[in-house]
Order: structure tokens, then C-alpha cells, then sequence
């Protein structure tokens, strides 16, 4: 059954796109608006404009939490995701559109079962313990319930969408954190995700953008940051330039314009020299580097989460 407006619901595939709008779609999207969407196929088709393209608003990961606000043609729903603040935009999470065939009805968990954090880059669910795949690409950051014991390297947790449980390799899986993160520790798990490919919109391990690397990160270890970086800027605290640490923030702005881009603090700055790790719309990857002069020249300040 279609999940209907004024309820809420879960995603059920590794991960779903969230779209401005069913008709700016473009043919190379097709990978991703299957039932069963293939991501990766999705980003390794997309050309160097394409992956910069507006029509993508954002992604969600498997069990993410959706409000459905509205029904639209042909399979299409207008959610807001509820795990992704935007203040801006609405006051319950980022609008916009998805398929309605990626997402189930809430489960309600046994109380008491142990939250887990996948924490490698891409892991496969599987029908039963070394059984056939059943859920492939679930990305770094998706948080899954444990349904029972370890068995011979293998753990069951529930998946969205799915009555019995699948099976998890159980060394790709962490239990979620119960304290707050060092910054530094969040900068490691940017790191790993170095020439990853830039993706406008993108919050997954196949591709993302420069305020999804951050959102991600801290997802990583429980926390929730806004999606945008103007909205990561004003849910920050905002250092004296020269005060910032490794796994600090820094921000970008043009003249008179709202902040356009965020990086990570990857060093201690130097004799007025910054390094950061970003995922950099310029080269279309993750990098790690020094600040050139026309990111200097945008530099609006550094925060601390």
C-alpha cells in the first residue's frame, strides 16, 4: 500500500533520492528511480555537468524517516525528511520528492535491542548468514537494529520494509555511539571517504557534496547537523579565525551572498595557511588541501560543531 499524506514512513532500499520536482527528471536518472535503485550505476553514468545538476535535492539511507505531505502522479510522493533539518525550507526536515516505491511503513522495535552504525564504506545485507545477497550498497552512516545474536561472523538486524530479518557481515557493523564524538574522530571518517566523486545532492558513499560529507559524518556517530552548509553555519559555533582545530568547520561566501560551500579543518592552521578536506565542486571529488587563493578570498569564518 502506498504510504499515504499525514503519515509517516521509512525508506526501504539502501538508498533514495530526494528530488525538486517528478518532471525535472532526466533520462540518465533512470538507475535511481528504479524500485530497486542502483546508485552506483546512477552516478557512474552521470557526465561532469550532470553531476552538478539542481533537479537533485538530497539523498536518504535505509530506515530514514519520512513525513508524507502530499500524493502526486504516477508513483511520486512530496515527503519532508525528518532526520535532515532545514529551517529555511520547513521547519520538519528537507521537502521534496521522491518515488513512492522506496519507502515502507514503520516497525516498531523489540525495546531494549542494541542500535548499530554500518561503518565501512559499502556492505551487502544478506537472506541469511553467507546466504544469498538481498540488500547491496548499504552505505556508511545507516543505522540498523541487531535482531540477535552474532552466528559465525554474522549478525541479523532489521531492514526496513522486510517482515524477517537479513544478515550483515557482523565486522562492517559498529554499536551506535552512546557519548558525543571528538571532532577528530568525525575528520577520520570524512578521510575515508577521500576522492569520493562530487555529486550535487548526493549523501551516500557513491557520491557526494560538500555539506552531505559533513552531515554524513557526524550521522556517523549519532549526531544531526542541518543538510545545507548556510544552515550547518547558523547550527554552529562560530571560533576566531586561527582558534580552530582539526575537525572544525570552515565556511564560504561571496561578497553579499549566503554561504555557499563548507569544508573540514584538516590541520592546524599555520602562518596564516588552512588545509581542509572537502568534497570540492571544482574537481568533482573529495580532496584534501591547502586553501588556494580564491577560497581565501570566500573564507567567512570557522565553527565548531
Amino acid at each position: 500500500m502506498a504510504p499515504q499524506p499525514g503519515h509517516q514512513a521509512v525508506v526501504r532500499v539502501p538508498v533514495a533520492t530526494l528530488w525538486t520536482d517528478p518532471e525535472a527528471i532526466r533520462p540518465v536518472d533512470e538507475p535511481a528511480l528504479r524500485d530497486s535503485p542502483d546508485v552506483a550505476a546512477w552516478v557512474a553514468g552521470l557526465d561532469r555537468d550532470q553531476q552538478v545538476g539542481d533537479c537533485v535535492l538530497t539523498q536518504l539511507l535505509l530506515g530514514e524517516p519520512v513525513l508524507v505531505t502530499e500524493a502526486g502522479p504516477d508513483g511520486w510522493v512530496r515527503v519532508v525528511a525528518l532526520g535532515q533539518p532545514a529551517a529555511k525550507l520547513d521547519p520538519r526536515g528537507y521537502p521534496g520528492w521522491m518515488r513512492a516505491a522506496h519507502l515502507a511503513a514503520p516497525a516498531d522495535d523489540a525495546p531494549g535491542a542494541p542500535a548499530l552504525v554500518v561503518d565501512v564504506r559499502r556492505t551487502t545485507l544478506h537472506e541469511a548468514a553467507a546466504g544469498s545477497p538481498a540488500l547491496t550498497g548499504v552505505v556508511l552512516g545507516t543505522r540498523l537494529v541487531s535482531t540477535g545474536r552474532p552466528t559465525d561472523g554474522w549478525r541479523p538486524v532489521r531492514a526496513a520494509g522486510r517482515t524477517d530479518p537479513l544478515w550483515s557481515p557482523e565486522g562492517d557493523l559498529v554499536p551506535s555511539p552512546a557519548e558525543r564524538p571528538d571532532a577528530k574522530e568525525v575528520l577520520a571518517v570524512a578521510e575515508r571517504l577521500r576522492d569520493l566523486v562530487y555529486v550535487w545532492g548526493g549523501l551516500s558513499t557513491d557520491g557526494i557534496d560538500c555539506s552531505g560529507l559533513v552531515h554524513l559524518a557526524w550521522r556517523r556517530y549519532g549526531v544531526t547537523l542541518p543538510r545545507d552548509a548556510d544552515d550547518q553555519a547558523e547550527a554552529t559555533m562560530p571560533l576566531a579565525l586561527d582558534d580552530e582545530r582539526p575537525g572544525d568547520l570552515y565556511f564560504f561566501a561571496r561578497p553579499g551572498r549566503r554561504i555557499h560551500h563548507v569544508g573540514i579543518v584538516s590541520a592546524e592552521p599555520h602562518g596564516g595557511r588552512r588545509r581542509m578536506l572537502h568534497a570540492c565542486y571544482r574537481t568533482r571529488r573529495v580532496v584534501e588541501e591547502e586553501l588556494p587563493p580564491a577560497r581565501v578570498d570566500t573564507l567567512v569564518g570557522a565553527h565548531r560543531v
